[in-house]
């Protein structure tokens, strides 16, 4: 039996990968109380049942402390019972950002700061998310992505490290993406704002694509911008990392970042056990 314990940080994206999980065939049931985890499997592991595929949702508002959720859980390891954890993540200023659009409050702090909560409860998580064996960082993932990714996993049984990779174009001058971690500037190059036919495209139209790319210091820095990446992904694999963001810039993240955005995930595309996503943060700012 393939059994799926689906938990992590409240606004990460849980009650979505558990759906998504039961449109690819698994049973699922959430928030069921943990002292009844135990029998809920044995009964569908029973002789006669025709279940298969089993998932689970938990989070820090089931029954007791966190810890019994653990003692449970390697209780069920014990029993010969083999699961696999998926932790839904997000970045703090993400989480925070779900919450005040949602207007809830937040389980761990419910009379309290949304940020506090927050805190708190990665303290619970910290134990089961460090067991985990897929973290998924849902800051930059669009839900076809994370649907993407999760038919990898569980349908087609492909290998996945954990990484989210996300590829970002945006502008300078609307200021630098917070959750950066790689940053380039591309405004060395040549501008296709000055040139009227162009100054209202963007990167993804094929005259500026093919503007930016014409030239000899482009190609070079592409070169070696493709070959420093695919050099360091498997170290942040190595040390554990869950999300990657590489954010290439030039003045309005209109023309010269998107155009070498678009290019750096075509390169990295389908060249690893990862997962990839593409954003222009600043691109439809000017139309």
């Amino acid at each position: 039996m393939q059994i799926v314990v689906v938990t992590g940080m409240s606004g990460g994206g849980k009650m979505t990968a558990i759906k998504m999980l039961e449109d690819q065939g698994f049973y699922c049931v959430d928030n069921l109380p943990v002292r009844l985890i135990d029998k809920f499997m044995d009964l569908m592991a029973a002789p006669g049942s025709e279940i298969t595929r089993v998932c689970i949702g938990i989070d820090v508002r089931s029954d007791g402390s966190f810890d019994y959720v653990l003692d449970v859980l390697n209780a069920l390891k014990e029993k010969g019972y083999d699961y696999q954890i998926l932790f839904m993540d997000a970045s703090d200023e993400v989480l925070i950002k779900r919450y005040k659009e949602s207007r809830r409050a937040h389980p761990v702090a419910p009379n309290g700061r949304v940020e506090e909560g927050i805190a708190r409860e990665r303290e619970i998580l910290r134990v089961i998310k460090e067991q985990a064996d897929y973290v998924f960082d849902t800051s930059n993932l669009l839900t076809r992505e994370l649907k993407a990714e999760l038919i990898k996993i569980f349908q087609e049984n492909k290998d996945y490290n954990s990484l989210i990779v996300s590829v970002m174009s945006f502008g300078f001058k609307y200021g630098i993406p917070a959750d950066a971690d790689l940053v380039f500037d591309v405004r060395f190059l040549p501008n296709p704002y000055y040139i009227d036919s162009m100054k209202h495209l963007t990167g993804d139209d094929a005259p500026v694509r093919d503007y930016v790319l014409s030239f000899p210091q482009t190609q070079e820095f592409l070169h070696k911008l493709i070959d420093m990446i695919r050099y360091l992904i498997p170290y942040y694999v190595k040390e554990g990392k869950n999300q990657l963001v590489i954010a290439v810039g030039c003045t309005g993240g209109q023309h010269r970042s998107v155009t070498l955005a678009n290019e750096l995930y075509r390169e990295l595309k389908d060249h690893g056990a990862y997962g990839l996503n593409l954003f222009h943060r600043d691109e439809k700012k000017h139309s």
